[in-house]
Protein backbone atom coordinates (compact mmCIF):
# COMPACT_ATOMS: atom_id res chain seq x y z
CA UNK A 1 0.00 0.00 0.00
CA UNK A 2 1.07 3.63 -0.10
CA UNK A 3 3.90 3.94 -2.58
CA UNK A 4 2.84 0.79 -4.43
CA UNK A 5 -0.69 2.16 -4.85
CA UNK A 6 0.68 5.44 -6.12
CA UNK A 7 2.90 3.69 -8.68
CA UNK A 8 0.01 1.55 -9.94
CA UNK A 9 -2.34 4.53 -10.08
CA UNK A 10 0.14 6.50 -12.15
CA UNK A 11 1.46 3.79 -14.45
CA UNK A 12 -0.86 0.80 -14.78
CA UNK A 13 -3.86 0.45 -17.06
CA UNK A 14 -5.20 -1.85 -14.30
CA UNK A 15 -5.71 1.26 -12.17
CA UNK A 16 -9.36 2.27 -12.11
CA UNK A 17 -8.38 5.81 -11.14
CA UNK A 18 -5.98 6.13 -14.07
CA UNK A 19 -8.47 4.69 -16.55
CA UNK A 20 -11.15 7.06 -15.27
CA UNK A 21 -8.79 10.01 -15.67
CA UNK A 22 -7.89 8.98 -19.20
CA UNK A 23 -11.55 8.69 -20.16
CA UNK A 24 -12.36 12.08 -18.65
CA UNK A 25 -9.41 13.52 -20.55
CA UNK A 26 -10.93 12.09 -23.72
CA UNK A 27 -14.16 13.96 -23.03
CA UNK A 28 -16.22 11.43 -21.10
CA UNK A 29 -18.48 12.74 -18.34
CA UNK A 30 -17.71 11.26 -14.90
CA UNK A 31 -20.82 9.07 -14.86
CA UNK A 32 -20.02 7.68 -18.31
CA UNK A 33 -16.41 6.96 -17.37
CA UNK A 34 -17.51 5.05 -14.27
CA UNK A 35 -20.04 3.07 -16.33
CA UNK A 36 -17.27 2.21 -18.81
CA UNK A 37 -14.96 1.00 -16.03
CA UNK A 38 -17.76 -1.00 -14.35
CA UNK A 39 -16.07 -0.82 -10.94
CA UNK A 40 -15.68 1.60 -8.07
CA UNK A 41 -13.21 4.41 -8.76
CA UNK A 42 -12.00 5.28 -5.25
CA UNK A 43 -10.34 8.50 -6.30
CA UNK A 44 -13.72 10.06 -7.09
CA UNK A 45 -14.98 9.92 -3.50
CA UNK A 46 -11.50 10.80 -2.23
CA UNK A 47 -11.46 13.93 -4.41
CA UNK A 48 -14.83 14.98 -3.04
CA UNK A 49 -13.74 14.36 0.57
CA UNK A 50 -10.52 16.29 0.06
CA UNK A 51 -12.41 19.22 -1.41
CA UNK A 52 -14.92 19.26 1.44
CA UNK A 53 -12.16 19.08 4.07
CA UNK A 54 -10.29 21.93 2.41
CA UNK A 55 -13.42 24.06 2.47
CA UNK A 56 -14.18 23.13 6.08
CA UNK A 57 -10.71 24.19 7.24
CA UNK A 58 -10.36 27.09 4.80
CA UNK A 59 -7.28 25.51 3.21
CA UNK A 60 -5.97 26.60 -0.17
CA UNK A 61 -5.73 23.47 -2.32
CA UNK A 62 -5.67 24.44 -6.00
CA UNK A 63 -5.06 20.94 -7.34
CA UNK A 64 -7.80 19.35 -5.24
CA UNK A 65 -10.16 22.15 -6.25
CA UNK A 66 -9.23 21.66 -9.92
CA UNK A 67 -9.89 17.91 -9.76
CA UNK A 68 -13.21 18.55 -8.00
CA UNK A 69 -14.22 21.06 -10.67
CA UNK A 70 -13.46 18.60 -13.46
CA UNK A 71 -15.22 15.67 -11.78
CA UNK A 72 -18.25 17.33 -10.24
CA UNK A 73 -18.73 20.66 -12.03
CA UNK A 74 -18.08 19.56 -15.61
CA UNK A 75 -15.12 21.87 -16.14
CA UNK A 76 -12.86 21.21 -19.14
CA UNK A 77 -9.71 19.37 -17.98
CA UNK A 78 -7.51 21.16 -20.53
CA UNK A 79 -8.74 24.56 -19.39
CA UNK A 80 -8.26 23.61 -15.73
CA UNK A 81 -4.65 22.53 -16.36
CA UNK A 82 -4.01 25.79 -18.19
CA UNK A 83 -5.43 27.76 -15.25
CA UNK A 84 -3.29 25.82 -12.77
CA UNK A 85 -0.13 26.34 -14.79
CA UNK A 86 -0.79 30.05 -15.21
CA UNK A 87 -1.89 30.95 -11.71
CA UNK A 88 0.06 33.57 -9.83
CA UNK A 89 2.96 32.41 -7.71
CA UNK A 90 2.25 32.51 -4.02
CA UNK A 91 3.53 31.19 -0.72
CA UNK A 92 2.53 27.51 -0.56
CA UNK A 93 3.58 26.90 3.04
CA UNK A 94 2.59 29.05 5.96
CA UNK A 95 4.57 28.38 9.12
CA UNK A 96 2.46 28.53 12.24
Amino acid sequence: SGLGDLIVTCNSMHSRNRRCGILIGKGYKLEDAILEIKMVVEGVSTAKSGYELAKKYNATTPIIEAVYNVLFCGKDPKKIVEELMNRDKCEEFIEQ
